[in-house]
């Protein structure tokens, strides 16, 4: 006989062990809010124009290939990625360019012409990044650290890898051009951290990046999404939507989760419950407080959590195709430190920015009418602890970031705008369910990871597993999909389907 799961949240997190399970031979029936899957990788289309809430920088491919090779299948067969070409491309204050790919020679002349005495310095970054991702990534993103004795046996490599150090401080160690410097240490803001708080292991993300790439979906993330319900479905999952979750039914005897209340009263059993929704949400939310010995109001207040962003997505008439601008585009702010304190620790918002400007239908013209152009341009921007005014605040800081991309990027942009959405941290609280507005859920930094960070099983609650942004590994989508794994093999272990007699 089967067991039952059920996966609240329909991020990759979610989706990801949804589909594991799924393929295991569990009975898997997946809740989510809203009217489509996705989470955060939502999809919005307006008047023919489409936009990814994201995550749009896709890296480790070959963990998707996994998840479908799991259950039988190719993913070719499902959704096609084409790998973009530079990988970003970095634009300091003076608008000069910086791009980069997997070619190691084509980064050494980048490199060579912007500084050339850090050449040899790179080589060294790099190669030291390469133990630093085997041990973080290849060897410990995919384990649960459940016991403290779990954090103690790595702790002798954290210290070899200097882990003590932020991903600023070590790239310095290597790259004497400040700009440079930023280019190979922005990563952690990818994942909801501070470059210059969040610890060194977070530098094997731009190894990881030049190991596997960085990769697009055609007709965009969303694509992806589609697939992985088409695989669910495939496999006998049932999907749920407008379906919201109200409470984790919980035995109070003995403590161990039943099932899901949603919104409309109806109750739904199984055997162990999944959370893909954000974990301060969902033990402050979904679990009555009698049950929350550890993660409490309180604790969750003393808790970092991420920046949150501030997104405009936009269609223009016309073709930039002709522009400067490449898929991935990253603008520094020439008060790029004090910038990034303002936003994590004085929580203000500032006059100044750094954005990511994405431009994916420069890859993918079918995401456009014929003749048009989609884009979405984020800033990072304090969350919801800041106490900003969004009802006020939106407005201007909106027309600031149009003028100034129109001023230096993208010449006759508001005329030529055709439709336009924008979100802030207000839609990260109420609609995605993420406490304070968070982007990322908790944020990366050493006294928050691993051990520290919120476990994939629950502490509180038995038969209660963790996935997504906010537990171990953390964000990006080699995080929740590394957590995905990792609930897979919890539940295997915990919850084990009887053999066939």
């Amino acid at each position: 006989m089967s067991k039952k799961v059920i996966v609240i949240g329909s991020g990759f997190g979610g989706l990801g062990a949804a589909v594991r399970l799924a393929a295991r031979g569990y009975d898997v029936e997946l809740f989510e809010k809203r009217d489509k899957l996705g989470g955060r990788a939502y999809v919005h289309t307006i008047d023919g124009y489409t936009f990814d809430s994201g995550p749009t920088v896709i890296t480790a491919p070959f963990m998707f290939d996994d998840i479908w090779s799991l259950a039988g299948r190719r993913r070719e067969d499902y959704f096609e990625l084409v790998e973009c070409q530079p990988y970003y491309r970095i634009f300091d204050h003076h608008g000069e360019a910086f791009d980069y790919n997997s070619d190691a020679g084509f980064i050494l002349d980048q490199i060579r012409r912007r500084s050339p005495n850090d050449v040899e310095g790179y080589q060294k970054f790099i190669a030291s990044t390469k133990p630093i991702f085997e041990k973080g990534f290849v060897e410990l993103a995919d384990k649960p650290f459940l016991k403290f004795t779990d954090m103690l046996k790595v702790a002798p490599d954290l210290i070899k890898m200097q882990s003590y150090l932020s991903v600023y401080q070590y790239a310095s160690k290597f790259v004497k051009d400040e700009f440079l410097r930023r280019v190979f240490s922005f990563h952690p803001l990818l994942i909801g951290g501070n470059p210059f708080d969040a610890p060194s292991i977070y530098a094997m993300i731009h190894y990881l990046e030049r190991q596997w790439g960085v990769w697009f979906a055609m007709g965009g993330t969303g694509a992806i999404v589609a697939a992985f319900g088409r695989l669910f479905t495939e496999l006998g999952g049932r999907i749920h939507l407008n379906a919201e979750v109200a409470e984790i039914t919980i035995n109070p005897t003995s403590r161990r989760a039943t099932g899901v209340r949603l919104r409309d009263g109806s109750i739904h059993t199984a055997d162990a419950v999944v959370a893909n929704s954000e974990v301060a949400w969902t033990y402050q939310h979904l679990i009555p407080s009698v049950y929350r010995r550890k993660f409490t109001d309180r604790k969750l207040a003393r808790m970092k959590h991420s920046m949150s962003l501030f997104v405009i997505y936009f269609g223009t008439k016309r073709r930039y195709n002709d522009t400067q601008l490449a898929h991935h585009n990253i603008i520094l702010s020439e008060r790029y430190k004090g910038l990034l304190n303002d936003i994590f620790n004085k929580q203000i918002v500032a006059d100044d920015f750094s954005l990511y400007l994405h431009m994916p239908s420069i890859t993918d013209p079918s995401l456009a009418p014929k003749g048009g152009e989609t884009f979405y341009v984020l800033s990072p921007v304090p969350n919801l602890a800041s106490g900003v005014d969004w009802a006020k605040r939106a407005k201007p800081y909106r027309d600031a970031i149009m003028a100034f991309l129109e001023a230096n990027y993208l010449p006759d942009l508001q005329q030529n705008i055709a439709v336009e959405h924008s979100i802030d941290p207000r839609y990260f609280e109420g609609t995605l369910n993420s406490y304070l507005g968070a982007g990322f859920s908790i944020q990366p930094i050493l006294t928050q990871s691993a051990w520290f960070r919120p476990h994939n099983r629950s502490e509180d609650i038995d038969r209660l597993y963790f996935v997504g942004a906010g537990t171990h590994p953390g964000a990006g989508l080699p995080g929740v999909l590394s957590s995905s794994i990792i609930a897979e093999n919890l539940i295997l272990e915990d919850v084990p389907i009887p053999p066939v007699s």
